[in-house]
């Protein structure tokens, strides 16, 4: 039997391409290694499955910053506002939370996943499982299908790779089709841990000075070489027994792994009061001098920011807690302002890939056309998901990628199956 298209890999993008390919009237077959398919979208947003965001096209892209761009003529064809329709049209209500953040009302990934499979069998499309790939078959220059890694060999017009980057490797997701796309000629750009929590030698970090402190809507920048900043983020920070973690850490981690490239340690810095400048802060500091001046410092700035982080910065600026808040100098006033404001944290790596969220890296785009996700190298081959040089914020980001491009190649690789059939 040869199928038209065949699916390597049933996870997010991989279901969504075989979904897509066999609404477009395609004889699909999606392989999976494990005894189930989708295991990793089960885990996202805390089980409750993230499963779009439903701001405009244009501010998903923004927060896809590992090359979204690439994404333009993908959304075009098939958006987040038609991943929330097919949803509610296949029967799972959606509820919006903060940040535009879309998840079933059931609060269970389960319901997607189920939502998802329920629909394959409708179509009709054949699943195998616990079957792994071990090699696709290319005969000049275009895809003829799979071989399994027990030597049966199944035929192809077209194949979607789609078995996701190296994070949560527990599900599947061990690097397989970066081997199988390597063995056609592509090229893999370095991987990397985005969306991974921040590890620091500082010895406040190592002493657990900090360890649980929450800081709410603060900036956190990463700085390069020459102390600019080359990426911020306003939002929550968390002090942990390793470093930083919380959603601005997170955010923030791609930037410091490129970094990291180029030298052994980079600075990230803590902007405690993003809506005040420095002058402004030490303004604040001399009002309540002269208000509470008879108060020792640590009373004094009791309600300035969280307790916990006030001594601390009390203490750096070498500032005694106790000391009458009328006695501390102008100067040490300033440079307690300063630590405020640009508080420095040095990060020597993040959490390991896997150990993280997303997979930074990928399937080289030069070698994919944008607009079908077909390989430029192997005609008939298709790529989606995580296995692409695509990465972005959690929030709904990376898994509307993921069905945005298994939707479109699965709906490109149907038909160009249908064409090859009649030529």
């Amino acid at each position: 039997m040869t199928y038209d298209v065949i699916v390597v890999g049933g996870g997010t993008s991989g279901m969504m391409a075989a979904i897509s390919a066999a609404q477009s009237g395609a004889k699909t077959l999606i392989i999976e290694k494990n005894k189930k398919m989708g295991r990793k979208l089960t885990l996202t947003g805390g089980g409750r499955c993230n499963v779009t965001n439903n701001r405009p096209s244009a501010h998903i892209i923004e927060h896809i910053p590992g090359n979204g761009t690439f994404l333009y003529s993908a959304f075009s064809q098939f958006d987040n506002y038609d991943i929330m329709a097919f949803f509610e049209e296949n029967g799972v209500s959606l509820k919006e939370e903060d940040h535009g953040r879309m998840f079933p009302v059931s609060d269970s990934s389960k319901t997607i996943v189920t939502c998802l499979l329920n629909r394959l069998k409708e179509l009709g499309v054949r699943t195998l499982y616990q079957r792994p790939v071990a090699h696709l078959i290319v005969t000049d220059g275009a895809i003829a299908g799979v071989e399994l890694a027990d030597g049966e060999q199944l035929a192809a017009r077209c194949v979607i790779l789609t078995t996701g980057g190296l994070t949560y490797g527990y599900t599947g997701s061990t690097g397989d089709g970066y081997k199988l796309a390597k063995e056609c000629g592509h090229h893999v750009t370095r991987l990397y841990a985005t969306e991974s929590p921040l590890k620091s030698n500082a010895g406040f970090i190592r002493d657990k000075t900090l360890q649980g402190l929450s800081l709410q809507d603060v900036t956190l920048s990463v700085l390069d070489e020459k102390g600019k900043s080359i990426a911020a983020h306003r939002m929550d920070v968390l002090f942990t027994h390793f470093g930083l973690s919380g959603p601005a850490a997170l955010r923030c981690s791609m930037f410091v792994n490129q970094e990291l490239v180029r030298r052994p340690e980079v600075l990230v810095e803590i902007d405690a009061m993003p809506d005040s400048s420095e002058a402004e802060i030490v303004s604040q500091l001399k009002m309540e001098q002269t208000r509470q001046g008879n108060k020792s410092v640590k009373n004094g700035l009791k309600q300035f920011l969280p307790e916990r982080y006030v001594l601390f910065l009390l203490e750096v600026s070498g500032i005694g807690q106790q000391e009458p808040f009328k006695q501390v100098t102008e100067k040490k006033l300033l440079a307690f302002a300063k630590l405020v404001k640009h508080f420095p944290l040095p990060v020597h790596q993040t959490y390991p890939l896997e150990k993280s969220f997303v997979t930074g890296g990928g399937i080289d785009l030069p070698e994919v056309t944008p607009k079908t996700m077909e390989s430029r190298l192997v005609d008939g081959l298709f790529f989606a998901g995580e296995l692409l040089d695509i990465n972005g914020y959690t929030g709904g980001y990376n898994i509307t990628a993921a069905f945005v491009t298994g939707f479109v190649a699965g709906k490109h690789a149907a038909e160009t199956a249908s064409y090859l059939q009649w030529t």
